[in-house]
């Protein structure tokens, strides 16, 4: 821009710019936001042929004539763009305003920008599980599936073929919850998932308690008395070995990864003398013939799972909630008293104690001059107890537990599974 001087305007800058001080003076507190603009009156002359003075000497013209030059200017560039359109070169535009452009602007069409996200791309997932994408270990007609099925109806049920694939899932954003057992009525905890718990970063968000109806199934025709072998989960072997004995069946226990994978283990490669522990919904997938039903050993089989997502939710107090822990202590389990006392004495009742190994630091030395050096096993200790992290009790027992422990971590803090079981079928 050129900036006015006396002899190309011929204008007295001095009383100019002392009347446009007096004339613009305004309340100092208030501030006052102006749009300035600048005029060049020999290149105006060229241009227009015309340059206009108005009555105070200011060159330019008025407002009026500056807010129309820029309606005229903007109407100039659409029509030149809706030509260029109409003639087959869209994004080239030869002349703004009647000066030929220097270089050809790309235009980019506006249909092929990303959209922007609006709430509904935010919202969360819907609670019932609708639409969401749950992980679970196995195959189609697995106990878990149908874990993930009563967890989340009307979800879309992911098989994983290792615990640890389920947990990469959620954390890849490939699934949005993943569906896990933990715990088993009969065979106890499942450890690995213990492990894995601690060393993912997911949450626990819920709970499902499943009961489990055994079958023996076997390809169509063969009867009890061809088999040499069974097949199954290593907790389904340890879950029916009792009854398979009762049953006179002298057989080779294997364990493979899942109740249904060895279902489909003996559908796809045709083993006549290999039988499965598996669902009756599994004998249903896999075309198996059920050679008997109800081979729990206890009627009361039940297996807890857990509902894990990347993030934790909020916790409630008007409904029953459970919250999970985990922690360690350098002095040992000396700790693991003085952690219990801290929910007896806030009347928190505890529904399960566990203890791991501590694979950090898996034994501690303690020396003594009298008696020698001592070697200890170090162990990671989880705890669930009945009460939410909203609740007073809780959050002071934990600010308590925190003081003995040298490593204290909420896994989550959820809703317990009320829903009522029959033990007698399968869900």
């Amino acid at each position: 821009m050129q900036s006015l001087t006396p002899s190309s305007s011929g204008i007295n800058l001095k009383s100019l710019i002392r009347t446009k001080i007096q004339s613009n003076r305004v309340n100092p507190n208030r501030p006052v936001i102006r749009c300035v603009y600048r005029f060049d009156a020999a290149n105006a002359a060229v241009n227009t042929g015309t340059a206009n003075t108005n009555s105070a000497g200011h060159v330019g013209g008025s407002r009026a004539d500056w807010q129309s030059s820029c309606a005229i200017l903007a109407s100039k560039v659409v029509s030149q763009q809706q030509n260029a359109e109409k003639s087959g070169g869209a994004g080239n535009i030869t002349a703004v305003n009647g000066h030929k452009a220097t270089m050809d602007l790309d235009l980019v069409p506006i249909d092929n920008q990303p959209k922007p996200l609006t709430i509904t791309d935010l919202s969360p997932a819907p609670m019932h599980g609708a639409q969401l994408r749950v992980a679970y270990q196995g195959v189609p007609g697995a106990y878990s599936e149908a874990a993930a099925g009563k967890a989340y109806p009307k979800c879309e049920a992911i098989p994983c073929d290792q615990f640890e694939v389920a947990f990469q899932a959620v954390e890849l954003w490939i699934a949005d919850r993943a569906v896990l057992p933990v715990e088993n009525s009969l065979g106890g905890s499942i450890h690995r998932n213990y492990d894995l718990l601690l060393r993912h970063r997911l949450h626990i968000v819920g709970e499902v308690q499943l009961p489990v109806h055994h079958c023996l199934l076997a390809l169509p025709g063969v009867r009890k008395e061809y088999l040499n072998r069974v097949i199954s989960h290593p907790q389904a072997l340890a879950q029916c070995e009792l009854t398979l004995t009762k049953l006179g069946l002298n057989v080779t226990r294997e364990a493979v990864d899942d109740t249904a994978g060895a279902a489909e283990y003996i559908a796809s490669n045709n083993l006549r003398d290999t039988a499965a522990i598996a669902s009756a919904r599994a004998a249903d997938l896999y075309g198996l013939q059920i050679l008997a039903e109800g081979i729990q050993d206890d009627s009361s089989n039940v297996t807890r799972f857990v509902m894990l997502a990347r993030e934790p939710i909020i916790p409630r107090t008007d409904r029953p909630f459970k919250t999970s822990i985990v922690f360690a202590h350098d002095k040992g389990t000396s700790v693991l008293f003085k952690v219990l006392s801290a929910f007896a004495f806030r009347n928190i009742s505890l529904t399960k104690i566990e203890s791991r190994p501590h694979r950090n630091r898996p034994i501690r030395l303690v020396d003594d001059a009298n008696v020698g050096t001592a070697k200890h096993f170090e162990y990671m200790f989880y705890v669930d107890f009945e009460a939410s992290m909203a609740d007073v009790r809780a959050q002071n027992a934990l600010a308590e537990v925190q003081e003995f422990t040298s490593f204290l971590r909420v896994l989550g803090s959820y809703p317990m599974d009320m829903t009522p079981w029959c033990p007698s079928r399968e869900d």
